[in-house]
C-alpha cells in the first residue's frame, strides 16, 4: 500500500465502514473514555464499596465477560457484522443503566454492571475486526484496522481526560459521566446499526450443522504469545506506575505523562507503522514486535539503576521504544488472526483471539503487582523472558492451511477479494 495521502484516507475511511461508522466507533470510545477510567472511583465514592471489594468486582466481571465470546464468534460466523457491534455498545448501555440504579453499598449489583461492560467490551472487539474483514482485504485491511485503534485511542483519551476535569465534583460529577457514558454508548450503537454490514449467508453455512465445514485454526502457539504480548498494553497504566511512584519516589506527573506521550504515538503513528510494515509478512512483523518489547524492558531494567535523579527520565525515554512495540504488535496481530482465518470460521477464530487478549488483560495487573516487589530483575526481567520466547513461538509455528474458500459477500455483493488467501 502507498503511503496514505489524501486519496488514500477516503480509501480507508470507507475500508473501514464509512463516515457513520467512524463517528459511532469514536462515539462510543469518547463514552468510555469517561468512565472505564474511573469506575473503580464510582464503586468507592458513590457507593461507598471499600477498594478491595470494588476492584474484586471490576475483575469479575472482565473476567465473566469472556465467556461470551464462543456465543460471539457462533453469531459472527452466521454473518451478523454491524449488528454485532451495536450489541456490543447496548449491552454497555444495560451496564450504565444497572450502575445508575445501584444503592449505596450493593456489591452485587455492581458486579452484574460490570459483567454487562464487561461483556461489550470483550464482544466489540471481535466484532469490529470482523466487520472491516468483511469490508475490505489485504493490506488494505491491515491499514483499515490500525486506523479504527487510532481512532479508538484517541476517543478514549479525549474521554478520559474530560473525566478528569470533570473529577472536581465528586460523587455527583461522577454520576452525570456514567449518564453521558450511557448516552454515548446508545448513540454509538444506533449509528453502527444503521451501517447494516452483513456477510452472505453462504459464508456462514459450516455452523448450520451441515457437517461440511472446517474448524477454526487452532493457532495454539499465537494464542498463547498474544496473552504475553498483551501485557504490553498495562505497561504505561500499571507497571511504570507502580515502579516510578513506588519504588522511584518520583512525582506522579511523569506516569501522567508516559501515558499522554502513549495516547499521542498510538493516535498519530499507529496507521503510519503499519502501511510501513506491510512490506514484510504480518508473522515476521509480529515477532520483530517481540523482540522490540523485549529490549523496552531490557531499558526499563537498566532505567531502574540509575537512581531516582535519572531513573524516571530514562523510563519516561524508554516508554516510546515500548509504546512502538506496541503499535508495531498492534498493527499485526489481529491483522495475521483474520488473514489465516478461512472465512467460514472467521467469527471463531477472531473470538479465540479475543479470549487470549481479554485472558492476558486479565491477570496481566496481578502478575504485574505480584512481581514488582521483588525487585526490577523479576519484573522486567521475567517480562523480557516471556515476552522474547513467545517472539520465537510466533515466528517458529506454522501456519494453518488456507481453509476451502467459500467467498465472503456484504448485503449480497461479493467483497473485494472474496475467496483469496493472504500471506501470514
Amino acid at each position: 500500500m502507498a503511503p496514505t495521502t489524501g486519496v488514500q484516507l477516503r480509501v480507508l475511511l470507507r475500508a473501514s465502514g464509512g463516515p457513520r461508522y467512524a463517528v459511532a466507533l469514536a462515539v462510543d470510545a469518547l463514552g468510555t473514555g469517561l468512565l472505564r477510567p474511573f469506575l473503580l472511583l464510582y464503586g468507592v465514592t458513590v457507593l461507598g464499596l471499600s477498594g478491595p471489594v470494588t476492584g474484586a468486582a471490576m475483575t469479575a466481571g472482565v473476567v465473566a465477560g469472556l465467556g461470551c465470546m464462543p456465543a460471539v464468534g457462533r453469531w459472527l460466523d452466521r454473518g451478523a457484522r454491524s449488528t454485532v457491534v451495536a450489541a456490543s455498545m447496548l449491552v454497555r448501555v444495560l451496564g450504565v443503566v444497572l450502575l445508575a440504579a445501584t444503592p449505596a453499598g450493593n456489591v452485587w449489583l455492581f458486579a452484574t454492571a460490570a459483567l454487562f461492560l464487561g461483556i461489550g467490551n470483550q464482544a466489540w472487539p471481535a466484532a469490529h475486526a470482523a466487520l472491516v474483514a468483511t469490508l475490505s482485504h489485504g493490506r488494505e485491511r491491515d491499514a483499515a484496522l490500525a486506523g479504527g485503534r487510532a481512532l479508538r485511542n484517541a476517543g478514549l483519551g479525549a474521554g478520559a481526560l474530560l473525566a478528569t476535569a470533570c473529577l472536581a465534583g465528586g460523587a455527583a460529577a461522577l454520576q452525570a459521566l456514567a449518564a453521558v457514558t450511557g448516552l454515548a454508548y446508545l448513540v454509538a450503537a444506533a449509528l453502527a446499526w444503521s451501517v447494516r454490514v452483513h456477510a452472505h449467508p453462504a459464508a456462514a453455512a459450516a455452523t448450520d450443522g451441515d457437517g461440511d465445514g472446517e474448524p477454526a485454526p487452532r493457532m495454539r502457539g499465537l494464542l498463547a504469545a498474544n496473552v504475553i504480548y498483551v501485557f504490553c498494553l498495562n505497561v504505561p497504566e500499571i507497571a511504570l506506575p507502580l515502579v516510578l511512584v513506588t519504588q522511584m519516589h518520583a512525582s506522579p506527573v511523569w506516569s501522567a505523562a508516559i501515558f499522554v506521550a502513549n495516547t499521542v504515538l498510538v493516535v498519530t503513528l499507529q496507521v503510519p507503522v503499519t502501511v510501513l510494515m506491510s512490506r514484510f509478512s504480518r508473522r515476521s512483523v509480529l515477532a520483530f514486535a517481540g523482540v522490540v518489547l523485549t529490549a523496552s524492558y531490557l531499558g526499563f531494567l537498566a532505567a531502574a539503576f540509575l537512581g531516582p535523579g535519572w531513573g524516571a527520565p530514562a523510563v519516561a525515554a524508554v516508554s516510546v521504544v515500548c509504546t512502538l512495540g506496541e503499535i508495531i504488535y498492534a498493527g499485526s496481530a489481529t491483522a495475521l488472526v483474520t488473514a489465516l482465518a478461512p472465512a467460514q470460521v472467521l467469527g471463531r477464530t477472531l473470538a479465540r483471539f479475543q479470549l487470549s487478549t481479554g485472558f492476558g488483560l486479565a491477570v496481566s495487573p496481578a502478575v504485574i503487582t505480584a512481581l514488582a516487589p521483588h525487585g526490577p530483575a523479576a519484573l522486567w526481567g521475567g517480562l523480557a523472558t516471556a515476552t522474547l520466547l513467545s517472539a520465537g513461538v510466533v515466528r517458529g509455528e506454522r501456519a494453518p492451511r488456507a481453509g476451502r474458500g467459500r467467498s465472503r459477500r456484504v448485503s449480497g455483493r461479493p467483497c473485494r477479494g472474496a475467496g483469496r488467501r493472504f500471506a501470514d
